[in-house]
């Protein structure tokens, strides 16, 4: 019995030993308490640990290690941090002149954490500038660059061309030999597209391929086949490395530029895919010439389609995630609402005809007045490229008129208003803002993008590049 008893105790003893001392949690939380040695330091189990992490690069028998991923973006956040930090202490200061110089270190972090928001909002969609009020009248445009697949600084001027590898390269990178009607591959370039890290261009054409380049080293790095038709119009999804392209063969292929994998394709047109635009979700909008524009909420697998009364859509681009603009070739701009079938505000005859001399007639290059120009007379007036400066009320359309026009929208009352025109010979053929609102660029030739229903002798094909100055 004794010997029954005292086992009992003993096992008693032994399992309030397991609940404490042997317990892993207790020994993982004892072995991280600071030890103070004989010198009286502080030292740390884990510090050595913690110093190569937070430091960006560890010391492996004196040699130091390059850092890894996470490494990189944390000092990466760091950094940004930093820069915002002193924007947000020069706003501080032109603010306060005459406060103290002393500031507390909260109220510095209060004023970046507010502007890390409105970056974050801005980027989301859910916050938008007031800028087109603030737009000044525009004078002469910028100079006319040759067109091909360029790299260019706006500010110096200077530029690096994308050179096409070989066809043996080509090949290693995925291009197929040309099938159906095709003979030949064609190097023309229908559409580009950048990442929005800036570390990717697509481009898209005659070839029925989807082009990868790397921007940083301006090189070609794959080639995605799968269309049928030309890829005419690219798009990334805004702070990811998805592409979107649309094609003539109807279809809309969704690829990784990252992983350099296809991923999906979308189907609901019934004609050729014109223009196509995305923003942060994961929702696709196009217009074809099945006088359709069309919605693909790609994560739930539906669509939604818009048409446009009695016209054929030419142009698209989102305004925010509910609400667009579309270009058509009856010379109108409309406004939509993902909650309505119909356009919510239609501009008509947004850019005017050029002047009619007799009979209705307009005259060519010499003067002269041929019946043939009055059947290629509605092609200048289609509103060929529309597009929005990104989070704010400033939206851009181009023509075959002669210039591009600057508009203001106002989703709250459902309205567009004119601001001024740019004067601009030829055929805009694509439009794009700069990120920081800045300049504006757009693509002319002397002919449309995609067919010869009109020319301008006198056009340059090219970009032409223009400042905006903000009041």
């Amino acid at each position: 019995m004794k010997n029954n008893n005292a086992k009992k105790k003993g096992g008693g003893r032994k399992g309030n030993n397991l609940s404490t001392n042997r317990d892993p949690f207790f020994n993982n939380e004892l072995s991280k308490r600071r030890k103070i040695d004989d010198d009286g330091e502080i030292e740390s189990d884990y510090s050595e640990e913690v110093d190569g992490i937070i430091g960006g690069e560890e010391r492996v028998n004196g040699m130091e290690v390059e850092e890894n991923k996470d490494e990189m973006r944390k000092r990466v956040a760091d950094e940004y941090l930093n820069m915002v930090r002193k924007i947000a202490a020069k706003e501080k200061e032109d603010k306060d002149d005459s406060e103290e110089d002393g500031e507390k270190e909260g109220e510095k972090d209060s004023l970046v954490a507010q502007i890390l928001k409105q970056e974050q909002l801005e980027e989301s969609g859910r916050v938008r500038k007031a800028i087109a009020s603030k737009v000044q009248s525009p004078g002469t445009t910028g100079e006319f660059q040759d067109g091909t697949i360029m790299h260019w600084d706006v500010n110096s001027g200077k530029s690096e061309k994308y050179r096409w590898p070989s066809d043996e390269v080509l090949k290693s990178h995925g291009v197929k030999d040309p099938h159906g009607r095709a003979t030949k591959h064609s190097k023309n370039v229908l559409t580009l597209a950048v990442s929005s890290d800036g570390r990717y261009l697509a481009s898209g054409g005659l070839d029925r391929h989807v082009h990868l380049w790397d921007i940083r080293t301006r090189e070609h790095i794959q080639a995605f086949p799968g269309h049928r038709g030309p890829v005419s119009c690219l798009t990334f999804r805004e702070g990811t490395s998805e592409l979107f392209s649309g094609s003539f063969d109807r279809t809309v292929k969704i690829w990784n530029a990252e992983d350099r994998t296809y991923m999906n394709t979308l189907f609901g047109h019934q004609s050729e895919i014109l223009n196509i635009d995305c923003l942060r979700k994961e929702r696709v909008l196009t217009v074809g010439r099945d006088r359709s524009m069309q919605l693909f909420k790609v994560h739930e697998e539906s669509r939604l389609v818009f048409r446009a009364p009695a016209s054929s859509l030419e142009c698209c681009c989102f305004i925010n995630n509910d609400e667009f603009l579309s270009g058509t070739d009856d010379g109108s701009i409309e406004l939509w609402s993902v909650m309505r079938k119909k356009p919510a505000y239609i501009v008509r005859n947004a850019h005017a005809l050029p002047t009619a001399n007799i009979n209705g007639r307009v005259p060519n290059e010499s003067g002269d007045h041929h019946l043939e120009s009055c059947h290629f007379l509605s092609a200048y007036s289609w509103v060929s490229s529309v597009t929005v400066c990104r989070n704010s009320d400033l939206a851009v359309s181009g023509a075959g008129n002669g210039s591009v026009r600057l508009w203001a929208v106002k989703t709250e009352t459902k309205d567009i208003r004119p601001l001024y025109d740019v004067p601009l010979v030829g055929f805009v053929n694509s439009l794009a803002f700069a990120k920081s609102g800045e300049f504006l660029v757009a693509g002319v030739g002397q002919e449309p993008r995609l067919g010869r229903w009109g020319c301008t002798p006198r056009a340059r094909n090219g970009i032409a590049v223009h400042s905006l100055k903000l009041s």
